[in-house]
């Protein structure tokens, strides 16, 4: 604040100086110091002017911009951004994923902004490379740092140097090290942790590298997608909410309705979802089931804080991925055909076991030999081209052979997708040895009348590559197109094919297991899982946002979820050493523009005062100077000649 000096004015008339003496120097400080407290009462006393709330339709707002700027190049030249480095160690390969975020907003509910990073081209940063990291370096651990070598130094070279030593990096492994034997995964590991930070500056230590769990993955790929469509922000409240109880107290919270994901590969089969309520079970053994299969985590950075307290459902079912359940279904089809061929064969030993290879060659000699073929052409074997098994999960007139260890099953496909749905029944009791069931295992109650799922991988090009129907999933339509696909002959389809009437995502691969894909997927969903077939909230998805989601987001979330506390303790530290801040006029100018009239009237009426000083003060001067006058000139006058 600048300087107000009082100057005393020249006056012509000669006289004492009308200036404020030691008297009144007191009363001025006094009315200084005044003003000065009640500018500080006015400041004190007045409400800052809150941030405006804005409505749905600004939020709405601000998402799309949002997302519109996560698919903008990164701008390294911010100082402000943190990044982080998450590394993917598959099976078949590993890819490296590079995350930023700006800092956190203060808000101790509210989760840090994570993003994938994107070039100068806008392009997402990722590389991938060949084979999986259990392949090169399980009989040779010290390969493991080498052989990650590439991925590093492409993520070293995104990430700003100067953001090097506080950047995180996480190397997980996935389902290939967890065949591993334990010895081995461990000595990967350690050459890891202490090979790679001799040739990186990366935040990374020994948590930081590990093998997760199948449970483990499905949650980062639960946190993932629910991050990315917005339900771990509370604060809106346009969209389904639920009601989770939390702890054994009997809270409740009323917050945002996530969505489950169904996430289908080739091997395996996964669903992860919120389970609101805890609830009850039925037995001893079912609790004990359940607790190696929710998972109840904080993604708050206060653990005090239950806002951000979920319970998920996650499981996964291996044997029941597209590709091995139609492995599994040729098995089913193959034993059953060369057991019925033995029962017709040996009838009075129906117990007695032959191996199929030795059951080849009897079949042909048998054939031509004793004139079977009559008698074995209703049963329809499927040992001969001239007898095939005709397949119902198959293009009518597509002709296949299955081949089990020098045994051969010969199939044509006669396109029965009613049939087929019902041969895949014994399918989902699991693999033949195995515990696995998805009509046994245990499940979390869904509540189908307030939830919401997504499906990924198979569940999409089911859905998309063939019968164009990804998106929102309505049963009815989808068994229709599936029966009018599957009904097609075989030349038909291919003509269509490379018509290009189909998605440029499919091949002849997917045009021939499109049948039985899409009854599968119908047995596991509605079967399965129990959905109801007028359930309206799936949806088939391989993009949210124009963007992939991976379970690496989710890992990076939950890794950082501690992060916001130390901009929260910066945050509360320069509030401390700047409180006057939080008062300060530059936050409303309606008290602005009142200081500023305050301090002008205290300036009006101290100058107005010093002016009745001044005059006071020269009405004195002036009759000092007559009472002069009066008495001095007569003396003069006596003492004159």
């Amino acid at each position: 604040m600048a300087r107000i000096g009082v100057s005393c004015p020249s006056w012509r008339s000669a006289g004492p100086c009308p200036c404020p003496g030691p008297r009144q120097r007191p009363v001025a400080l006094g009315m200084a110091v005044t003003v000065a407290l009640l500018l500080l009462l006015l400041l004190a006393t007045a409400t800052p002017r809150r941030r405006v709330v804005p409505g749905r339709a600004a939020r709405r707002d601000e998402r799309y911009l949002a997302r519109a700027e996560e698919l903008t190049a990164t701008d390294t030249e911010d100082s402000a951004l943190n990044y982080g480095v998450v590394v993917d160690c598959g099976s078949s390969g590993s890819r490296v994923f590079v995350y930023f975020w700006p800092p956190h907003n203060g808000n101790p509910h509210d989760l840090l902004d994570i993003r994938q990073m994107r070039d100068r081209s806008s392009r997402p940063v990722v590389k991938k490379i060949k084979p999986g990291i259990s392949v090169t370096a399980a009989a040779a651990p010290e390969q493991a740092t080498p052989y990650l070598r590439p991925l590093l130094q492409f993520a070293a070279a995104h990430v700003p140097a100067r953001k090097h030593k506080e950047t995180p990096l996480y190397i997980l492994c996935t389902a290939g090290m967890r065949l591993l034997p334990e010895g081995q995964q461990a000595a990967i590991l350690e050459d890891l942790v202490r090979n790679v930070p001799q040739e990186f500056d990366f935040l990374f230590s020994k948590s930081h590298a590990e093998v997760i769990s199948g449970k483990q993955e499905g949650v980062y790929s639960w946190i993932g997608i629910n991050f990315v469509l917005g339900r771990f922000d509370h604060e809106d409240e346009e969209d389904a909410v639920v009601t989770v109880a939390l702890g054994d107290k009997g809270e409740s919270l009323v917050r945002k309705r996530t969505v489950g994901i169904l996430d289908m590969g080739g091997a395996s089969l996964q669903i992860a979802y919120e389970v609101p309520d805890s609830g009850a079970f039925s037995s001893p053994q079912q609790e004990e089931a359940a607790k190696s299969l929710l998972a109840e985590f904080n993604l708050g950075c206060d653990v005090q804080h239950t806002g951000h307290v979920y319970r998920v459902y996650v499981n996964t079912f291996l044997g029941f991925g597209g590709n091995f359940a139609r492995q599994r279904y040729e098995d089913l089809v193959l034993n059953q055909t060369y057991h019925r061929f033995s029962q017709h064969i040996f009838p009075s030993h129906p117990h007695l076991e032959l191996s199929l290879l030795s059951l080849l060659p009897f079949m042909k000699l048998l054939s031509e030999a004793r004139g079977l073929v009559p008698s074995l052409h209703g049963q329809q074997m499927g040992l001969s081209p001239e007898m095939p098994f005709l397949d119902p999960c198959l293009p009518v007139g597509l002709e296949d052979t299955v081949v089990r260890g020098g045994q051969t099953l010969f199939v044509r496909g006669r396109g029965d997708w009613l049939a087929c749905v019902e041969l895949l029944q014994p399918l989902l009791a699991g693999p033949n040895g195995s515990q696995a069931s998805l009509v046994r295992a245990y499940k979390a109650p869904i509540d189908f009348g307030n939830s919401e799922f997504y499906g990924f991988s198979e569940f999409f090009y089911c859905t998309e590559d063939v019968l164009r129907l990804g998106g929102q999933y309505s049963a009815s339509t989808f068994t229709s197109a599936a029966q009018e696909y599957c009904s097609q002959r075989w030349e038909v389809l291919i003509q269509r094919f490379r018509g290009g009437l189909y998605s440029a995502h499919a091949d002849q691969h997917r045009l021939k297991y499109q049948c039985f894909k899409s009854a599968w997927m119908y047995q596991v969903l509605h079967q399965g899982f129990s959905f109801p077939l007028d359930y309206p909230s799936l949806r088939t998805a391989q993009l949210v946002y124009d963007r992939e989601v991976q379970w690496t987001l989710g890992a990076i979330l939950y890794k950082t979820r501690f992060l916001p506390l130390r901009d929260l303790r910066q945050e509360s530290i320069r509030q401390a050493h700047a409180s006057w801040l939080r008062l300060s006029f530059v936050y409303n100018h309606y008290l602005f523009f009142a200081c500023i009239l305050v301090v002008a009237l205290a300036i009006v009426l101290y100058l107005l005062r010093l002016r009745r000083i001044h005059h006071r003060q020269l009405r004195s001067a002036q009759l000092n100077l007559l009472w002069l006058d009066k008495v001095v000139v007569p003396l003069g006058q006596g003492n004159g000649p």
